[in-house]
């Protein structure tokens, strides 16, 4: 098997888009979420996300990449003012309008509107999630960490609510995401369908893993 190898000084002489697809892809398969805020004047605003992970279980807390706010990152503005916000999986067969998602919409202009979503609300809870969307998470924004190297920022967010359609609940409460039918992305701009290949045991020493 051939490889292509690049070292540091091979990625900083490239070009910045070829280097762009490159390094977003060299992760791998990462999530594709849809994250939805509002205004303090009410404009809600759905922005695509490919970095949000899980922080812990108890509380339950999740995070995300945001970008340099140099430029308006209405996402953030919103998020900052209203403490309220919505991360939803992106369905298979919803990709091209989440991507559109990532154009740059004027403030005032919903991107559930203009990108053909629709807002739904759960609970009283002041965040649009995202109708259709097989799994909805509502949180409440806890803590902002700089990482000085590059000017983003993790956004950690405690779950207050959760969503998820009956059908993709598994008896021990895992969530079968290949029946969810979502989609992951890769690099910036390509969107992939989740699929199941297998489900093990806890692993210990021992016992090699079968799958179930």
């Amino acid at each position: 098997m051939s490889y292509t190898s690049f070292s540091v000084e091979n990625l900083q002489s490239m070009d910045r888009i070829p280097r762009l697809n490159l390094i977003n892809s060299i992760s791998g398969y990462k999530p594709a979420n849809l994250i939805g805020t509002k205004s303090e004047s009410g404009n809600t605003n759905l922005a695509i996300f490919s970095s949000v992970v899980h922080i812990g279980s108890n509380p339950a807390m999740l995070a995300f990449i945001m970008r340099p706010t140099t430029v308006q990152r209405h996402s953030y503005d919103n998020i900052i003012s209203q403490k309220y916000y919505t991360i939803n999986h992106v369905p298979a067969d919803l990709t091209a309008e989440a991507h559109y998602a990532s154009a740059k919409f004027k403030r005032e202009q919903s991107e559930f509107e203009y990108c053909g979503f629709e807002e739904q609300y759960h609970d009283g809870f002041i965040a649009p999630f995202v109708k259709n969307s097989p799994v909805q998470i509502g949180l409440e924004f806890v803590e902002e960490l700089p990482i000085k190297v590059n000017g983003t920022i993790m956004m950690i967010g405690a779950v207050k609510q959760l969503h998820v359609r009956s059908n993709i609940l598994e008896k021990d409460h895992a969530l079968n995401l290949d029946q969810a039918d979502i989609a992951t992305i890769s690099g910036l701009n390509t969107y992939y369908r989740a699929t199941k290949l297998a489900k093990y045991p806890y692993a210990r020493v021992g016992q090699f893993p079968k799958a179930e």
